[in-house]
């Protein structure tokens, strides 16, 4: 399994970004993301820090992913300098597997001037492993 510098290699390499964050995401990541003309990817691929007792991801780790992956998509896509979580919803659907890859395109569901709606559905290859709907604030 790789370390986290070496996992940012590898996606850096493949043409992902990474956040650069000193705080809590630097430490539960590293999350990587890609940006296209009208939609933001992430990714998260899971090591051994990530797992909980049961040797699954953490449910908190999927939450944290999911919460920078909209946070992130609030801001860019809608053109806020900041951001900041109102509520974050999630369920879990299956179990992700240390090693796996989970991937996230969140889609922003109605942007008013100070509140962006998201949902999104975290999915490892063709396997929905949980779904999202959150609520953001744009801090103008």
């Amino acid at each position: 399994m790789m370390n986290d510098q070496q996992l940012k290699q590898k996606y850096l390499e493949l043409g992902w970004d990474t956040f650069t964050d000193e705080g809590f995401v630097e430490i539960a990541g590293p999350f990587f993301f890609k940006k296209d003309l009208s939609c933001m990817h992430f990714l998260f691929e899971t090591s051994i820090k990530h797992q909980n007792r049961n040797q699954v991801l953490q449910g908190g780790a999927l939450t944290t992913f999911v919460d920078r992956a909209f946070g992130a998509a609030a801001r860019e896509l809608t053109q806020a300098n900041k951001t900041t979580t109102i509520q974050l919803n999630m369920n879990f659907l299956d179990s992700v597997k240390i090693g796996e890859i989970a991937r996230l395109t969140p889609e922003i569901t109605r942007s008013t001037k100070q509140i962006v709606f998201l949902s999104g559905n975290v999915m490892v290859d063709d396997r929905l492993v949980a779904s999202a709907t959150g609520i953001w604030k744009k801090i103008l």
